[in-house]
């Protein structure tokens, strides 16, 4: 079985590489560093299915929040404010 390489808590930062085609990770996140709040579970790769590929292995995808602050660079009104994306394993490493 395998395991994801991250876990809820964790905190993850988004890889800033240039996606080729069709991609699923938010440009406005590449370079962001934001927690992980689920394991959203293993699905196979869009970025792969859309080039009429298998999209196999299956990758991990994962929930990560993070402060509007950090994404947007300014505060929010209400402290609570997030951005929340799901995001698949190959996009993230992990963050100091």
């Amino acid at each position: 079985m395998i395991a994801p390489r991250f876990a809820p808590g964790d905190r993850v930062h988004v890889d800033t590489r240039p996606a080729e085609g069709h991609c699923r990770t938010p440009f406005y996140l590449r370079g962001k560093t934001g927690m992980v709040e689920a394991v959203r579970g293993r699905f196979r790769d869009p970025e792969q299915l859309a080039r009429h590929r298998p999209g196999l292995p299956a990758r991990f995808l994962y929930r990560v929040r993070f402060d509007r602050a950090s994404v947007w660079g300014e505060p929010a009104e209400n402290a609570a404010d997030a951005v929340v994306a799901d995001l698949f394993e190959h996009w993230l490493t992990e963050s100091s």
